[in-house]
């Protein structure tokens, strides 16, 4: 099956190699899928690898892959890297592999079981007592908190590295909350759309039965008696460094995305805080850490959690996985006493060894470990200390002294690990294949069979040459994972459900998710609206300021005034004596200034963390056109030295990627909670904005000449003028442009037609009380559209002795202030919580059907 490659590119990678790498057996032969790798690559020739490497980078900014990094300038929404040369492991290795990670797996399930029950591991001696009692990861509040299966270890994650006998070594243990598959799952569709060739003449294995075990097992413990039981994945927030890969799972999965706060104990039960009511929680894959669970009992200042939590794992009314507990696990001490343990539980030797660990608590590992420094790696022996890894060899020897006088003073907070040469393998950095370290993590989820291991993982390789720093945190790469063979992988078991699919249509829409699409609509249509009006100023600076006579001069005025007051940015053009003298300074910074609330970099800039808040109810289609959003918001940041044309240049790209982003949003989103909670943002700040225009534009009656210009700007900004010339040809007039843009029912951007959409929308979203034919928002809407129905346009067009059109006035700002009524009553229907206490028990029954 395998062809000869071509020897050039192969042997110039060889001759690079200072350590054994991956493309080499233990014989010094290259493996047979490594030399037919290498025969796609140089088919595929290095100009055109470095081409698909680039299209690599975008396809992953388009889709929002990010991987946010703490403490950096570019640290939230950093792009995911991803290497195009594959991980390759041959399938028959693998099986072996897949062998040492279910012993693993099962002999930590073991160790947790033991740890939290008889202890029997500290009783007989196998482990000394401080891998328990000062363990940051074990906690006594979590003794009793189970789930109802075999395997409380449901998910588990090992990092492997190649070690100098050629055989897979673990390193590290994730157990509490395991990331990385969905960067895994995402990587394998990026590589199999852009770089496709490269798995030409062998067979891949799938990701997807995995996932497909972990659905099942989630199913398989949610209650049964239940038809459609509701999961809930559990994130920390948009600010988590993967909070993409929680999202992303997320929707894959077709469970609901929620923080924290999006979550309620209440009679002993977990409720999720939806618009349709309180919706009770069957089970939680959670992505907190185990202190920050639940702050009654645990990390008390935790704002991630859910208060009660425990309470409600321990009466057996919700499951979470994996139960707080696990990280007692993660503690690297355990990887000195494996082998006992394997011995003491199975009688087995390990199959998969660790790194050599030695626990300094002990009086012979200790003295090994300060005689032999030179060779080893020391660490504290508990993940969460925050304690940089040192390499005895790089240190002084006044820093060895002082490092020894460290450890000698609280020993058993010490391990330290044997400085071996781990494997390296073909990296594409700079344009250059080069061998770089690297490590696989491996994923597992326990099922009624025992463990499923991944055929696959996310293989990380270091961002720095000759050095083991593969943290994405450090800027290591990732690379696809392929499980090579010369056959084709057996058809897997495909996701049972419990029940027919047809009863699964409903999805809760948290609250917090609800608020958040509300604002993208109302933060959308807001910088839409100050673009456009924006632009039609700048059009008419740039074309009248200097010609015509003042009454030219005049309608410039009102509309720089009328861009204040649409923004809010006050003072703004109202202060200045005369606003034409430097206007340009004004609308910079009305462009640009991000900590000013208003303009427009401040709008897209909410805008933007509202879209990555709920990131999960986007498809790919969405975040290209958001990552147009937000390549423009970063251009605009620097308008002050941008061109004036090249300004508004810059300003009709962010208008019309906004509004192909709520047009994608009309063709493609399904017509339920979310969409109608986003269109209503929307048609309330429409509303404002429009009324805003009117009334600082005709509020007060000017001369003709100036009245024309400002009639032909808001029929511009409403998208009206096309229509109006076909029916008043070239005749402007006050009355005939109310007329329309007030009770025009046929056009969109006529007040009485969105008023009527508003009305529509809010009546079809969730009902919250009882007993009344109209809630408030709708009533407010209503009485709205009446007063605009029943206007005389007439009478509006008509000013007083002092040229105010006071009715006019008075009618646009009694229909604002009952819009915004209906914002602030929306709001306390689904968004504010403010009734709800987080509490193990309720004084009176709860009633599911109101909040």
């Amino acid at each position: 099956m395998l062809t000869e490659a071509s020897v050039n590119l192969l042997q110039s990678y060889q001759s690079g190699l200072s350590s054994y790498d991956e493309v080499l057996d233990l014989n010094g032969n290259i493996k047979p899928y490594w030399k037919a790798l290498f025969e796609k690559l140089e088919k595929l020739g290095m100009h055109e690898l470095k081409s698909r490497d680039q299209e690599i980078i975008g396809k992953l900014r388009e889709n929002g892959v990010t991987y946010n990094v703490y403490g950096t300038p570019d640290g939230l929404n950093r792009p995911w890297q991803l290497d195009p040369i594959p991980f390759l492991i041959e399938q028959k290795e693998w099986n072996g592999i897949a062998k040492g990670l279910e012993q693993r797996a099962i002999l930590l399930d073991l160790i947790l079981k033991d740890l939290y029950g008889p202890r029997n591991l500290v009783k007989d001696g196998i482990i000394p007592a401080e891998l328990v009692f000062d363990n940051t990861g074990f906690f006594r509040a979590c003794i009793d908190i189970k789930i109802p299966a075999n395997k409380q270890l449901t998910m588990f994650a090992a990092d492997m590295a190649r070690g100098p006998d050629g055989q897979m070594w673990v390193v590290d243990n994730r157990t509490q909350a395991p990331s990385g598959s969905g960067y895994t799952l995402e990587n394998r569709v990026v590589m199999s759309k852009l770089l496709p060739e490269l798995a030409e003449g062998m067979y891949v294995s799938k990701l997807s039965p995995y996932f497909n075990s972990l659905q099942n097992t989630v199913l398989k413990l949610s209650d049964k008696s239940k038809e459609a039981p509701n999961i809930v994945y559990l994130t920390p927030g948009p600010n988590n460094e993967a909070y993409f890969e929680h999202a992303y799972l997320a929707s894959y999965l077709g469970y609901t995305l929620a923080q924290g706060d999006d979550l309620l104990v209440r009679n002993g039960c977990v409720w999720l805080k939806s618009i349709d009511g309180l919706q009770k929680v069957d089970v939680i894959i959670r992505r907190i850490d185990d202190d920050w669970c639940d702050p009654l009992e645990l990390r008390e200042d935790s704002r991630l959690g859910v208060p009660g939590l425990l309470q409600a794992i321990r009466l057996g009314n919700v499951q979470v996985l994996n139960p707080p507990g696990t990280s007692v696990l993660e503690n690297h001490a355990f990887h000195a006493f494996m082998g006992n343990i394997s011995n003491y539980f199975l009688g087995e030797k390990l199959l998969m060894p660790s790194v050599a660990t030695w626990w300094c608590g002990h009086v012979k590992e200790l003295r090994y470990v300060l005689d032999h420094m030179d060779e080893l790696i020391i660490k504290k022996a508990n993940r969460k200390t925050r304690f940089k890894s040192i390499y005895g060899r790089l240190l002084s020897f006044a820093e060895k002294e002082e490092l020894k006088k460290m450890i000698m003073q609280r020993p058993h907070e010490f391990i330290a690990q044997q400085e071996v040469s781990l494997s390296t393998t073909p990296s594409f950095v700079n344009g250059n294949i080069e061998p770089r370290y690297a490590a696989l993590r491996a994923f597992m989820v326990a099922d009624e069979n025992g463990y499923h291991v991944m055929q696959g993982g996310l293989t990380r390789s270091s961002a720095v040459k000759d050095r083991f720093v593969i943290s994405n945190q450090n800027g290591g790469l990732s690379k696809d994972t392929w499980i090579v063979s010369d056959t084709t992988e057996e058809i897997q078991e495909k996701i049972v459900f419990t029940s027919p699919v047809s009863v699964n249509k409903h999805v809760s829409l948290p609250s917090r998710s609800a608020e958040n699409l509300f604002w993208i609509g109302r933060y959308c249509e807001r910088t839409m609206a100050v673009i456009k009006f924006m632009n039609i100023t700048i059009n008419v600076l740039n074309l009248d300021r200097n010609f015509g006579g003042s009454a030219k001069q005049e309608h410039i005025k009102i509309l720089l005034q009328s861009l204040t007051h649409l923004s809010s940015t006050y003072p703004g053009f109202l202060e200045e004596e005369d606003p034409l003298s430097d206007p340009y300074h004004e609308i910079i910074d009305l462009i640009s200034n991000t900590s000013r609330p208003g303009t427009i970099a401040a709008n897209i800039g909410s805008f933007l963390n509202a879209v990555a808040a709920v990131r999960n109810q986007w498809d790919q289609e969405i975040w290209r056109i958001v990552d147009l959003i937000d390549n423009g918001y970063h251009e605009i940041l620097n308008a002050s030295s941008m061109h004036h044309n090249n300004i508004q240049k810059t300003l009709d790209g962010l208008f019309n990627n906004m509004f192909t982003f709520l047009g994608v949003i009309a063709e493609s989103m399904p017509r339920d909670n979310s969409f109608l909670l986003l269109e209503t943002g929307k048609l309330i700040e429409r509303i404002l904005s429009r009324i805003s225009v009117i009334q600082s534009n005709f509020g007060v009656r000017n001369a003709p000449g100036v009245e024309n210009e400002l009639i032909e700007a808001t029929l511009i900004n409403h998208h009206l003028l096309v229509n109006y010339r076909q029916i008043y040809k070239s005749h402007l007039s006050v009355e005939a442009m109310l007329d329309m843009v007030l009770l025009e029912k046929t056009l969109p951007y006529s007040l009485v037609y969105m008023l009527d959409e508003l009305k529509n929308n809010i009546g079809k979203l969730p009902v919250t009380t009882r007993g009344e034919r109209l809630n408030d928002a709708q009533k407010y809407v209503l009485k709205a559209s009446t007063l605009i129905k029943l206007a005389d346009i007439s009478e509006l067009s008509k000013s007083n002795g002092s040229f105010e059109r006071a009715d006019l006035f008075d009618l646009l700002s009694e229909v604002s202030k009952l819009i915004s009524a209906v914002s602030v009553n929306l709001t306390n229907m689904y968004f504010s919580h403010t009734l709800m206490h987080h509490s193990f028990y309720a004084p009176v029954d709860y009633d599911t059907d109101e909040i």
